[in-house]
């Protein structure tokens, strides 16, 4: 028998003349209808199937668009993002200024955007990012694939070998530095209130001189430089996705073109200076990462611009995010003081004469579990922004070529694989977490190249604070009630009528116990 295909089958009823069915049975002209219906719902889902349509907002005319992208710039990026992931589960399609967006929180999905080649560019407003000079320049968000490869190899560099193994030493000697002189961060007591630290600026002073040591090597003014910074990390949560037509008028972005040069301009002095230190030199002991682009432009390989903008962002990525993130870890210990006694008894153990050493940190394994859960339960910056550079297919979804693709791996951290995901516990990482699930700094060809120099940082800050001083929150300040925004990452809102509660009191420490002095 010769099997009959559905194709052949419409064939012989469509051919099927109006004669033929008005002289026919009533019976069998129903059953073609019948058929055909039939047959038009099962090629209906059929289409459905091989083209699946991803969850999110209706387009609704365009104005599903406009409204999504309305929320983005209102509310922030990571905010905006959280809000459509709970709202329409783990891959959701937006629009970020009229552009296709998808936000991804599923471990599967995260997996194959960081390890695919089709992903090693940014997304972001062009204008934008020449504001800030990130436009093919430097390694953040650099979207010329080429030249941020050849940049991240200066990064590599200096980021690994010799500078990682000198960054507990310089670590330590810097924040001993500001810890001898407390008293310029500290606030006098008044009344019943203790003396209160502003923590944060000591942790921002800390990180940017620690930053300068292994990376430029000149005499700088770390608050004033700071200023500039703070400035500058505005500007660019405020221009990254804002539409071309913000830019065509200078009196509105006029003050964050301001913002971005006074960084760049303060940046580049310094550069001249390393320049100048490095011409002069019979001989260079160390070379740090600021000589080898120096170098790099003196052979033709960068531009004066592409040097500045490189060492702006080794300057500017502690600041940003590290000195927020250990902000962090100080209220959730506070919040844990069990984990504290297990942290302060492990540090106690290990560090001899309280000098920390390179040898020490793998043996710091209940400080290596609270930090990974810190970057779990709470990160500063809790996704990744990326772009496709060609058609490809996520979890069965298609993603054409100039998709923008936002990671929410915040997210992805408090919904798989992780028992408790929304409780802070250390037997999360009782066990290594596979990679594929824990992300805290990506991974694949566009991870963060800094990863290993960053940990080793956060270690050697908190053994150095902690052996110390007891650091104790404002009264009723924890993570819960503490005001933060999400825009590029998480930080706290420091205006000037909250930025009081931020303070922390610092109690001197009897080394060799949990008590205080």
């Amino acid at each position: 028998m010769t099997p009959v295909g559905l194709d052949s089958l419409v064939l012989d009823l469509v051919s099927v003349s109006p004669n033929a069915t008005a002289g026919g049975s009533p019976r069998l002209f129903t059953a073609s209808w019948i058929l055909l219906l039939l047959l038009f719902l099962i090629l209906m889902v059929r289409s459905h199937a091989e083209k699946q349509t991803v969850p999110g907002p209706p387009y609704l005319l365009g104005l599903g668009p406009l409204l999504s992208y309305v929320r983005f710039i209102w509310t922030g990026i990571g905010t905006a993002s959280n809000y459509y992931n709970n709202k329409y589960g783990d891959v959701v399609r937006v629009w970020i200024d009229g552009e296709e967006t998808l936000i991804i929180s599923s471990a599967s999905a995260v997996h194959h955007v960081v390890k695919h080649q089709n992903y090693t560019s940014r997304f972001g407003s062009k204008p934008g990012l020449r504001c800030i000079g990130m436009h093919e320049r430097g390694i953040i968000f650099n979207n010329n694939v080429s030249m941020w490869k050849r940049v991240r190899a200066y990064f590599s560099k200096a980021l690994t070998g010799p500078g990682l193994q000198q960054t507990v030493d310089v670590c330590t000697s810097a924040t001993q530095a500001h810890l001898d002189r407390l008293k310029d961060f500290t606030q006098e007591a008044a009344g019943d209130r203790p003396a209160q630290v502003d923590v944060l600026g000591l942790l921002r002073c800390t990180v940017v001189d620690i930053s300068n040591r292994l990376f430029l090597g000149v005499p700088i003014n770390e608050k004033e430089l700071l200023l500039k910074i703070q400035k500058y990390f505005d500007t660019w949560q405020t221009v990254l996705i804002k539409p071309d037509i913000y830019f065509k008028f200078d009196w509105i972005h006029q003050k964050h073109r301001a913002a971005a040069r006074e960084l760049h301009d303060a940046i580049e002095s310094l550069v001249e200076q390393k320049r100048r230190e490095v011409e002069q030199a019979d001989k260079l002991d160390h070379i740090n990462f600021a000589a080898e682009l120096i170098f790099a432009q003196n052979h033709g390989e960068l531009s004066a611009d592409d040097v500045t903008q490189c060492v702006l962002e080794m300057v500017i990525a502690a600041p940003d995010t590290m000195s927020v993130s250990l902000f962090f870890m100080l209220l959730l210990l506070k919040e844990q003081p069990e984990v504290e006694l297990q942290l302060l008894e492990e540090v106690d153990a290990v560090v001899v004469d309280g000098n920390l050493q390179n040898g020490d940190l793998p043996k710091l394994q209940v400080l290596d579990s609270f930090i990974n859960e810190c970057l779990r339960f709470h990160p500063v910056v809790d996704f990744t922004m990326r772009r496709a550079l060609s058609d490809d297919i996520i979890d069965g979804y298609k993603v054409s070529k100039g998709t923008n693709i936002i990671l929410n791996t915040a997210r992805m951290h408090r919904t798989e694989f992780f028992n408790n995901p929304n409780e802070f516990s250390l037997k999360n990482f009782q066990k290594n977490a596979p990679r594929r699930y824990f992300q805290p700094f990506g991974s694949g060809p566009r991870s963060c190249v800094g990863k290993h120099v960053a940990m080793a940082m956060m270690k050697t800050i908190l053994v150095t604070l902690l052996s110390q001083y007891s650091i104790c929150p404002h009264p009723g300040l924890t993570l819960d009630t503490l005001p933060q925004t999400n825009n590029l990452s998480q930080q706290p809102e420091e205006h000037q009528q909250k930025a009081q509660h931020l303070a922390m009191t610092f109690l001197p420490r009897k080394r060799g116990t949990c008590k205080t002095l």
